[in-house]
């Protein structure tokens, strides 16, 4: 007898944060009459919130645990002074001067991580102190001042691009990299979602309704096109995005597919009953916060290369835009719940946000309220969402 298909809705809150960074993107093209679509300014959204989308990706481990790492402004800071003042005043090779960056990261990371794993202090209060530590120890290393201008070879990881081909495209030119990326990239999709299809099937699992599926992924079809075709208007694919994809692509697999991501989630969910399942607690604490050290210490690295220098301040606040691209992409303010696309989604969302704003020339003081307001919108709506499920 065959088994009857079982189908289920669109989780609204999984795919709700696309919708309002659609929604966002399509307001902000209204009031500046089509500027923020423009192949220069989607370039400019990546090099500018490229370290951001870094910071998300690494905070999200943390925020799966239930808590947050609130140093890694002051990792991105020190990390990039650090490596900035080794290759302009010491002469060292770009490679090695990243290296010591990273390693400045691990090296942080271990001293937060063994704090709270092993020591059980409370990780807002280890954090806390690594984020005043971090920030003084760069005004000592930079006496204040700032380092550079930094060497092409260096700054290539921040403002550079891959080769491109270009091909004639609506009266103008295009990047035919872009448009092979794309497409790759549609491919991809289709049989990921046909897999998924076959799998649940196998094991009597739901689908989504067809008509839902079909809509959300002729939706990301089109971000896709839409954002790479712009991109190939302008100078290609950026080197950050590349690096953007390869941490991404490497988080997400582990998140999702690993037992270590499993564990994560275990944690967060309820850390008493994972412990008692068998997960060592203590050692996925270390290493989240180790994992976090590391990725701000590359953040610093992307950020240093992007503006051409190191100076004190820079970083400043950066841990605040990584938390809240978390919680705006589904993360649970509690732990246990949200993913690595969520929370790029999260960033760009942030992105959108300023760069919108700032086009209208809305003031800074105005835009932290904006952000404020989303940032909390996005945890009601957690919250309110939990209690109608109980």
């Amino acid at each position: 007898m065959e088994t009857k298909k079982k189908y289920i809705n669109l989780d609204i809150k999984s795919f709700g944060m696309i919708a309002a960074l659609i929604i966002i993107f399509v307001i902000f093209y209204v009031m500046t009459k089509g500027s923020n679509a423009t192949p220069t300014n989607i370039n400019n959204l990546i090099m500018q919130n490229g370290y951001i989308i870094i910071l998300a990706t690494g905070m999200l481990l943390c925020v799966l645990t239930g808590y947050i790492d609130l140093g890694v402004g002051s990792v991105v800071a020190l990390g990039a002074a650090c490596a900035a003042k080794l290759v302009v005043e010491q002469g060292w090779a770009v490679p090695l001067a990243w290296l010591v960056a990273v390693g400045i990261g691990l090296a942080i990371g271990i001293f937060a991580g063994f704090f709270i794993a092993y020591l059980d202090i409370p990780p807002f209060v280890v954090t806390l102190a690594t984020m005043l530590m971090g920030r003084g120890l760069t005004y000592t290393l930079l006496k204040s001042l700032t380092v550079g201008p930094l060497p092409a070879d260096y700054s290539f990881i921040g403002v550079g691009f891959l080769p491109t081909v270009k091909v004639a495209f609506g009266g103008g030119q295009i990047d035919l990299v872009c448009l092979i990326v794309a497409a790759v990239v549609s491919v991809g999709l289709i049989f990921s979602e046909m897999k998924t299809i076959r799998t649940n099937n196998k094991y009597g699992f739901a689908n989504l309704v067809p008509w839902q599926m079909i809509i959300k992924d002729v939706v990301i079809l089109v971000i896709v096109w839409f954002f790479f075709t712009r991109l190939g208007m302008y100078n290609g694919i950026p080197i950050q995005l590349v690096v953007l994809a390869v941490i991404v692509g490497i988080y997400h697999f582990i998140t999702s597919k690993t037992v270590a991501g499993r564990q994560i989630y275990a944690m967060g969910g309820n850390a008493k009953a994972a412990s008692l399942s068998g997960v060592n607690t203590r050692k996925v604490f270390f290493w989240v916060y180790v994992n976090m050290g590391v990725l701000a210490s590359i953040a610093g690295i992307v950020l240093s290369a992007r503006q051409g220098g190191a100076n004190p301040k820079m970083g400043d606040g950066v841990e605040m835009d990584a938390i809240a691209s978390c919680y705006i992409g589904g993360a649970a303010a509690s732990g246990g719940v949200g993913t690595i696309i969520g929370a790029v989604v999260g960033a760009l969302v942030m992105g959108v946000l300023n760069n919108g704003m700032s086009m209208c020339g809305m003031s800074t003081d105005l835009q932290k309220v904006v952000k404020g307001a989303v940032l909390l919108g996005a945890v009601v709506l957690d919250v309110s969402t939990k209690k109608k499920k109980s």
